[in-house]
């Protein structure tokens, strides 16, 4: 399979680069999911021993959407590349206050037990998450 038939295999689903911080807004996490509320959830929940859980970091301050997950992938090296001022830079563009954007969605959102958790799994195991 070519790589224009994998995109077009992929085109309905949507990929998530998005960073994450605490409330004194240091340090700052880049992540890349399929699933970016399910992925939420388990940052907020601290479900996962790392990096995000280590500094509790459960704020939600930056999102993009990408339609190829090769693209996500590499907006997600781009970003983690980049010096702390231009990451700021890019949060403070689209969310000046470093407000938290899923703070509701915990009260909405239930946990998917099947398979997202499989492809998150999957996806981390290939070292994207």
């Amino acid at each position: 399979m070519g790589k224009s038939e994998r995109r077009t295999l992929v085109l309905l689903m949507a990929f998530w680069v998005y960073m994450m911080t605490n409330a004194s807004r240091h340090p700052t996490y880049t992540g890349f999911t399929g699933d970016l509320q399910e992925r939420l959830w388990q940052h907020k929940n601290k479900i996962e021993e790392g990096y995000t859980k280590k500094y509790n970091l459960v704020r939600l301050v930056y999102f993009e959407e990408h339609s190829y997950p090769d693209i996500g992938i590499d907006r997600e090296k781009e970003i983690k590349g980049w010096s702390r001022a231009k990451k700021s830079a890019l949060i403070e563009s689209v969310n000046p206050k470093w407000d938290d954007l899923a703070r509701e969605w915990g009260k909405q959102y239930k946990p998917n037990q099947g398979p997202s958790l499989a492809r998150h799994s999957a996806v981390k195991a290939r070292g994207a998450v």
